[in-house]
């Protein structure tokens, strides 16, 4: 394990991920009606939300003071679940101005780890929570084995009353997420 003291930073020397075609068949799938554990302590059915829905998608979330694992950095697309929320974080009022009617981060942590990571970085919305790998699984997300978990890939899908209708894939750089579907978003209006 190495000590980072700061994970909003991200390493000049990160490798950047490729497309490796494991998200091509998103655009236009329906969501399955499986309901998520939110930070909130909601329950939100993806499938059942109307309008326009955010959904960006991180492998996990550290923690200040707790090292990461080794090897964490050099696998592509792994670091920079903390820039990447911020970054949704920081746009999110320009995100609901531009049509997302709601926006959520998810990931394969529980509910009760990703509260830390709201309450910490002060986020406007909430993440849910796929630990059993139900969601992951129904729609075939890309994902990795790493330290004995699996872990979802990084990666952002726009969902309209329902049906995926924009996923960006690979997300690098993280902390340039939000920016990258805000554009996305006021070039893409609903009618």
């Amino acid at each position: 394990m190495k000590d980072v003291q700061n994970f909003l930073e991200l390493p000049d020397n990160l490798p950047i991920p490729t497309d490796d075609g494991k998200c091509g068949h998103l655009p236009g799938l329906a969501i399955p009606s499986i309901p998520l554990v939110a930070t909130n302590g909601n329950r939100v059915d993806l499938s059942s939300l109307s309008g326009r829905t955010v959904v960006y998608c991180y492998p996990k979330t550290g923690r200040p003071g707790q090292p990461l694992p080794d090897g964490w950095d050099s696998i592509p697309g792994a670091r920079g679940c903390t820039p990447q929320a911020c970054s949704f974080r920081d746009h999110y009022h320009e995100l609901i101005r531009a049509g997302a009617d709601q926006v959520f981060g998810l990931s394969t942590q529980d509910s009760e780890y990703q509260r830390e990571a709201v309450e910490r970085l002060q986020l406007p919305f909430p993440l849910l929570s796929d630990k059993a790998q139900a969601f992951a699984t129904a729609l075939n997300l890309p994902a990795f084995e790493f330290a004995g978990e699996t872990l979802l890939k990084r990666f952002t899908i726009v969902i309209d009353s329902g049906r995926i209708s924009k996923v960006f894939y690979p997300v690098f750089p993280p902390n340039k997420s939000g920016e990258e579907t805000l554009r996305w978003l006021l070039e893409n209006q609903r009618v």
